[in-house]
């Protein structure tokens, strides 16, 4: 079987007529009469041709592609994400480039120059770790730059972004926590997700200190985790919780669903009750944290509509507006790893889980 590409020439060769005729004829020029014009369309159709992309996004200087840069092509997180680029980019009649950069900014650089290079329109970044070392680099990129939760610190302020309210987020976390009457409140987070997770560090000192609560040093702690690998947060949680406990929390935040259900391992293991001996608190809601046990109460962040949002933005930007940044305000999932501290020491009632708290500003 040939799989040879039928072209504009056989076209031409089969119609009797010169391949400019054709060309014009597959475009719609009015200088091809109107049968001719049918003529050739019937017999491209009949033969199989199918225009080449590459070579109209050439000339037209548009390719109709948006590339799209994810941490991991396995993260459960970016599933929704794409789900809501896709849903815009598709009635827009754009198709997206997917490429993976593994947590390692040099390889999230690469890709975005090689889609560059392959003339995608504009580029989405999800969870990017671009420093300020790139900004040379990123200069020579020509294209709209849209970011979804950046993990990196930067100074650089040029691109677009969508994120979530991190700070806002892990705030709420502790004070429903702080609610149920926790008041030793640990915090587990991941050094290498810098900005995200200074900022999720800094809203759980703010829940803390707006009831007085003093912070341990020992409550907190902060793994400088390298590795590129998904399961490596579900590692941290399991093998880090040791320490935290034996520090004397009641109630843990850990920085997202992975390292918490991580910890809920860990406390599997070591026969440790939740949330009777210990309350936790994760952060994303995964589709996972509603299935382990017990589900976990975890901060949402609506993916779906970040992703919506990002293709949206970059749209406009395509447009030639300039469209302002998006902060999505969080929602806590409230489920079954939380409780009250009075339930375990002294066999009280424990709050029924259920149910969702937003942030209402005051």
């Amino acid at each position: 079987m040939s799989y040879r590409r039928v072209s504009i020439k056989d076209i031409a060769r089969a119609a009797g007529v010169s391949h400019s005729t054709v060309s014009r004829a597959l475009n719609g020029n009015p200088l091809v009469s109107e049968d001719t014009r049918v003529r050739i369309k019937a017999l491209a159709l009949e033969m199989g041709y199918i225009p080449n992309a590459v070579a109209r996004s050439l000339k037209a200087q548009r390719s109709g592609m948006v590339g799209l840069v994810l941490t991991s092509l396995t993260d459960p997180f970016f599933a929704e994400v794409m789900a809501g680029i896709d849903a815009v980019a598709g009635r827009a009649g754009l198709c997206m480039l997917v490429s993976a950069s593994h947590n390692d900014p040099e390889r999230e650089m690469a890709v975005i120059e090689t889609f560059h290079r392959r003339r995608v329109e504009g580029i989405i970044v999800a969870a990017s770790r671009l420093t300020d070392r790139y900004r040379d680099r990123l200069a020579q990129i020509h294209v709209p730059i849209v970011l979804i939760n950046q993990h990196a610190e930067r100074s650089d302020t040029s691109f677009h972004v969508v994120a979530l309210e991190e700070r806002m987020g892990a705030r709420v976390a502790v004070e429903h926590l702080l609610a149920l009457g926790h008041r030793r409140i640990g915090y587990l987070g991941l050094g290498n997700r810098e900005r995200s997770n200074r900022e999720r560090l800094a809203g759980y000192r703010d829940a803390m200190r707006a009831v007085g609560a003093a912070v341990s040093p020992d409550w907190t702690l902060v793994v400088p985790e390298a590795s590129t690998q998904t399961d490596a947060d579900v590692g941290v949680g399991r093998e880090k919780l040791a320490g935290l406990l034996s520090a004397g929390v009641t109630a843990l935040l850990c920085y997202n669903d992975r390292v918490a259900i991580g910890a809920l391992r860990a406390c599997r293991a070591q026969g440790i009750a939740v949330p009777c001996d210990l309350s936790i608190v994760g952060f994303d809601d995964l589709e996972p944290a509603s299935w382990v046990t017990p589900a976990l109460t975890t901060v949402r962040q609506p993916r779906w509509e970040m992703g919506r949002l990002a293709m949206e933005m970059m749209l406009a930007l395509l447009e030639g507006k300039q469209p302002h940044d998006c902060r999505i305000m969080p929602t806590l999932v409230v489920r079954e790893s939380t409780t009250s501290p009075v339930s375990r020491t002294m066999g009280g009632v424990k709050t029924k889980p259920g149910g969702e708290r937003r942030w209402v500003e005051r």
